[in-house]
């Protein structure tokens, strides 16, 4: 790019909330030879200490970007300016306040120092707002929950500012936000949150008294009312808890997480009762959480919605398979952490070789009482040999000392069931069947050490197979059968994607909402309150 002569007056046009600075000069008097020194030498000194800025003047020849006196130059001011102050639709921080200072310090130049400010002013500004647009306001997601493991997708920041230096810079910022079809129905649900408080909300709540079908009365009336406002019943003048109202209640638990039982209980009534600021908040927080994913998820990819307690798997954006699963427990050292990685192989029979935590924690101490404690899972020395119990006197061991390890092998009445499914990673933690069957009937599904339990492993089995095998389940079977530990690789990676959303929309475009089990979204909220992001302020 040919440095533009630095003009002796040029006329900043903005747009929306701005548009009445117009006219805005940069009174600029001095001979355009030894102007073009000078504001090389400022925007190289104000632009060093930011690489990304400084990098892209450097191989530009510190040519103006947004200081030209041209047309191009206006209109990428133009187009920045709208964008900073629309910035709070997605769930940014409200930026107008940034964009009239930065108008007022394009008022206020009066040299070539002035000009080369303004100019690293605002590519700083864009880089900053095209950042947090892109990879999210939080930049070390595990600083906030040490569960939050995941490395956000990074960028180059560089790219930002080649990207606007094109003839159309307002394509170029709308081209910024996040293309996932998620990330754009959470947007859609925002607005339409957003208008409703406005609007007053869903009025009044509901006692919080157990009702069910057959019931009458003004609790009844309030629960009829609630439901109509939040559009899960049709207006109607009923007055009993009949059929409509009841399958009202139904739908609104299928698309919250709850027991669908048709029974307005304490449960249902607590999350009826949330107020659409809470919803618009957890939206907020999946935006955010969506802008740390890479966009590049992976054609077929696995993803398991920790909240939701399900495991998917996806192609090309519409769902093969879907079970439901079990998550680490809410106590600290048991919850399942988020992060993603890919799956090459499964294990059918396989053994399960006992975390060492779980050894010290759970299993020594009984042992130390009865050596015989645990006796269907086999102590093994250094060598893997297994350890004759009788011969060993654990009351000797502590956590720290005990010197063997233990290993379960197949059976039906293995930890992980008859099949695993790794995506080795140093958490340690996988997808895998069990004989714990009866866990996946409760509402809240939070069990586990930390690795995540299937419903249906062996169907989960058949469609990953599917690709690479022409009769899945029969292969499936035979190895199964043979009852032998046996490794089977997956012919194509396949990403895993272990996600934490408590606001999400269905493929057929519902939004559904889901307790914050692990209180991750709460923390992730108050982080984002803290750097500005705030709820629309509520009129009347």
């Amino acid at each position: 790019m040919p440095l533009a002569r630095a003009p002796k007056f040029a006329s900043f046009v903005t747009g929306g909330i701005l548009a009445a600075v117009l006219g805005t000069t940069l009174l600029f008097a001095e001979k355009a030879e030894a102007a073009s020194t000078g504001f090389r030498q400022a925007v190289a000194e104000m632009a060093w200490e930011d690489e990304a800025v400084s990098s892209y003047y450097r191989q530009n020849q510190y040519a103006p970007l947004w200081t030209a006196d041209t047309p191009e130059a206006t209109a990428r001011r133009r187009a920045l300016m709208q964008a900073l102050e629309e910035a709070s639709m997605h769930g940014l921080p409200d930026m107008s306040a940034q964009a009239a200072d930065l108008v007022e310090q394009m008022r206020n130049v009066r040299s070539t120092r002035d000009l080369g400010a303004v100019e690293v002013a605002l590519s700083r500004a864009l880089v900053d707002y095209a950042t947090d647009l892109q990879t999210g306001l939080i930049d070390t997601p595990v600083r906030i929950d040490e569960g939050i493991v995941r490395e956000k997708h990074k960028v180059d920041a560089t790219r930002f500012l080649e990207g606007i230096a094109t003839d159309r810079p307002a394509a170029f910022l709308q081209g910024l936000v996040p293309t996932s079809s998620q990330y754009r129905a959470l947007l859609r649900e925002k607005m339409r949150l957003e208008a409703l408080l406005q609007a007053g909300g869903w009025g009044a709540t509901v006692p919080v008294r157990k009702m069910e079908p057959g019931d009458t009365g003004q609790s009844v009336l309030a629960l009829r009312n609630r439901l109509v406002s939040m559009g899960y019943l049709a207006p109607t003048a009923t007055r009993s808890y009949d059929l409509d109202v009841e399958d009202a209640v139904r739908r609104f638990q299928s698309e919250h997480g709850l027991e669908v039982d048709g029974v307005a209980g304490e449960g249902t009534l607590k999350e009826l009762n949330r107020p659409v600021s809470d919803r618009i908040k957890s939206v907020l927080v999946a935006m955010e959480r969506e802008r740390w994913l890479t966009p590049e998820r992976g054609l077929r990819h696995i993803l398991v919605n920790l909240t939701d307690f399900s495991a998917k798997i996806m192609d090309e954006g519409e769902i093969s398979f879907e079970t439901r699963s079990v998550i680490g427990s809410t106590k600290s050292d048991r919850r399942t952490p988020e992060f993603s990685d890919e799956m090459d192989h499964m294990v059918i029979n396989p053994s399960w070789y006992v975390p060492r935590s779980i050894i010290t924690k759970e299993y020594l101490p009984k042992l130390k009482n009865n050596p015989n404690a645990h006796s269907y899972i086999e102590i093994t020395d250094n060598r893997g040999r297994v350890v004759n119990r009788n011969n060993v006197d654990f009351s000797q061991f502590t956590a720290r000392s005990f010197p063997f390890a233990m290993r379960q092998p197949p059976s039906s009445r293995n930890a992980l069931g008859l099949v695993k499914f790794m995506f080795p990673n140093k958490y340690n933690i996988y997808l895998h069947d069990t004989p714990q069957k009866h866990l996946f009937s409760r509402e809240v599904r939070a069990f586990s050490h930390g690795c995540v339990r299937l419903h249906q492993p062996f169907e989960f089995a058949y469609e990953l197979l599917t690709p690479q095998t022409e009769n899945p389940k029969d292969y499936f079977h035979r190895v199964l059968n043979s009852g032998k530990e046996t490794k089977v690789p997956l012919e194509t990676k396949v990403p895993v994607h272990l996600i934490y959303r408590t606001a999400f929309v269905s493929q057929d475009g519902r939004a559904e909402f889901r307790r914050d089990v692990y209180g991750r979204d709460a923390k992730i909220w108050s982080a984002l309150e803290r750097a500005g992001v705030a709820l629309p302020g509520v009129q009347g």
